[in-house]
Formats: structure tokens, C-alpha cells, sequence
């Protein structure tokens, strides 16, 4: 009996999600009325009761770090960035600072990074419907090659370039799969430390959605920046993902919430592909953790890094580590 009845549950919740993403699905048809209601949320007494962020700050927060991705695969992969009509929105529209075409010597390579790319727009213009009217604009991005860009800031920080010298994520694979290497990570483990703050189920499976995808990403890049690294060792690429590992740490707080390619003393035979916990579960970042390291600071400031002037909406500000 407790068997069926247990079935029968099972049966009732699977139908309920599908029911919710039916549901979705017929409000992203209306966008403009799930970003109006999202903005009227974010304004009425009850969202301003609430200790947390609401559900469109957080989706608001996730795309302005979607933009930042996508500009920067859409740019190594095909020499453009993504077209204008999906970077308005609310707050100060923003250009993108450099960015080019990756000539690729590897063909996976340069499949992975087209691959990725559609991906990124495709979160883009998910999280642009779902919100709606309530979507924040593209703020000004850096992913420039120059010696006083972001890039070429956190090569400096993990050590991997000198005083005045310059990274260039666009010159070869090896150095677009760093650049990847630099956000990738962060993507997933920011998802994982917003999606429990998300109130709608609707939108938290969503971005279970997406950080799933993110996982695969950095798998992707951390794979094959792994095998390059164990077929050449000379490029010196798996110390190079443990030094920009440290250099994230160093911008975050204490706790160590990262790691490179290298194997772990723990299973020193073992590959490092997936950065988990002791309990094999991926670390999860705050969002003022993320502004740290996008912003390239570990103290409190509202810009810098990769958005120079910061990101748009309510979620702003990096923290003081």
C-alpha cells in the first residue's frame, strides 16, 4: 500500500512540473507580461518585505553575466558580437570593449567554441523573455587583449603575465580556452548559489536548466585544456588553470572555493576535471563572490574587471573581502 501510494505520488509531481512548464512556456509567449509582473513584484510591499532579493533581481543578475559570456564566445567564434536588439533594457546600454575572431588550429576547438556560443545567445534571449519589459540592458563590457584590459588583469593576478605585458584570449585555442577557463567555472558556481534564493519553482528549473549547462561548458573547457596540457606539458596549461584557480580565491574570501586542472594530493592519480567538495558536490558562490572576481576585486566597489562600469539592476555590488 505505502509502495502505491508512493507511486501514485511520484505520478502526481511529475505531473504538476509538467504542468508548470506548460505554464512557462505560455508565459514566455507573453513577455511583456512576465516582466511587467516580475517589475510589479520587485515594487510591491510584499517583494520589499522580504529579506532577500526578488526572483527578477536574481534573473536580472544571471543575464548581465550571460551577456558577458556570450559576447566573449560570440566574438572568439565568429569575429561579431551579439546583434543590438538583444542588449536593451533597463539602466545604461553599454558597448563591448575588443573581442575578434579566434583563428582555431584545432577543429574541436573550434566547434566547441561555435557550439557554445549559440548556447550563450540562447540564455541570453531566455532570460530577456522571461523577464520581459523588466530585462536589464547590456552594460559596458571589457574583454579587450590590451596590457590595461580585464583579461590581461587576471592573467597579471594569477601570475601567468608581468608588469605591462598583455593576454590575449584570441591568439591561439590555448589562450581562448583560458579566457573560457576564467568564467566558465564561475558561471556554474554562481547558479548553484543563486538558484535557492529563486521563490517560483518555474524559474528555479529554469535555471537548473542553465546551470547544467554551464557544468558542461566547463567540462568542455576544462577536459581539453587537460589533455592539451598532458600532451604537451611544456605549454604549462594545467599550472596555468591552478594559478587563475588561486587568483579567484585570492578575490573571493577565505574559503577556498576553486581549483585547477591539477590532481588533487587526496588522488594524486586521478584526473581534476570536475572541482567538487568533499562529499563530490560543487561549491556554490554569493553573488557579491561573483562581482569580486568579475570585477577583478576582492573589496567592496560596484565595477571594474569585465564590467567596467558594473553590471545593471539591484544586485550590484562585490563583497568586501
Amino acid at each position: 500500500m505505502d509502495e502505491q501510494m508512493s507511486v501514485t505520488h511520484a505520478f502526481d509531481a511529475r505531473a504538476k512540473r509538467r504542468e508548470e512548464r506548460r505554464d512557462f512556456f505560455k508565459m514566455l509567449g507573453g513577455a511583456a507580461a512576465v516582466g511587467s509582473a516580475a517589475f510589479v513584484m520587485a515594487q510591491s510591499g510584499e517583494a520589499q518585505a522580504q529579506s532577500g532579493p526578488t526572483d527578477a533581481d536574481i534573473l536580472n543578475f544571471a543575464l548581465n553575466l550571460e551577456y558577458l559570456e556570450a559576447q566573449f564566445y560570440y566574438f572568439a567564434a565568429f569575429g561579431s558580437g551579439l546583434p543590438n536588439s538583444i542588449l536593451t533594457g533597463t539602466g545604461a546600454q553599454g558597448a563591448v570593449t575588443g573581442g575578434r575572431q579566434v583563428t582555431f588550429s584545432d577543429t574541436l576547438v573550434a566547434q566547441y567554441a561555435r557550439e557554445i556560443a549559440a548556447d550563450e545567445r540562447a540564455h541570453v534571449e531566455f532570460l530577456r523573455t522571461a523577464l520581459g519589459s523588466a530585462a536589464v540592458a547590456q552594460p559596458a563590457i571589457d574583454i579587450s587583449a590590451s596590457a590595461n584590459g580585464a583579461f590581461s588583469a587576471a592573467a597579471r593576478a594569477a601570475g601567468l603575465i608581468g608588469a605591462g605585458a598583455s593576454f590575449d584570449p584570441y591568439a591561439s585555442d590555448e589562450n581562448f580556452l583560458l579566457g573560457a577557463f576564467i568564467f566558465e567555472d564561475v558561471g556554474v558556481t554562481a547558479y548553484k548559489g543563486a538558484a535557492p534564493l529563486l521563490s517560483s519553482k518555474t524559474f528555479l528549473e529554469a535555471a537548473a536548466g542553465i546551470l547544467a549547462v554551464e557544468a558542461y561548458h566547463a567540462a568542455i573547457v576544462r577536459t581539453t585544456l587537460y589533455a592539451k596540457g598532458i600532451a604537451t606539458p611544456s605549454a604549462q596549461l594545467i599550472q596555468a588553470t591552478d594559478a587563475i584557480s588561486n587568483a579567484r580565491d585570492s578575490l573571493d574570501g577565505t574559503t577556498d572555493l576553486d581549483q585547477g586542472l591539477s590532481p588533487l594530493s587526496s588522488n594524486p592519480n586521478a584526473s581534476n576535471i570536475a572541482p567538487l567538495d568533499a562529499n563530490g558536490i560543487a561549491f556554490s558562490r554569493s553573488a557579491g563572490q561573483t562581482l569580486n572576481i568579475v570585477y577583478l576585486n576582492n573589496a567592496q566597489v560596484n565595477g571594474g574587471g569585465f564590467f567596467p562600469n558594473g553590471v545593471n539592476g539591484t544586485i550590484r555590488a562585490s563583497a568586501a573581502n
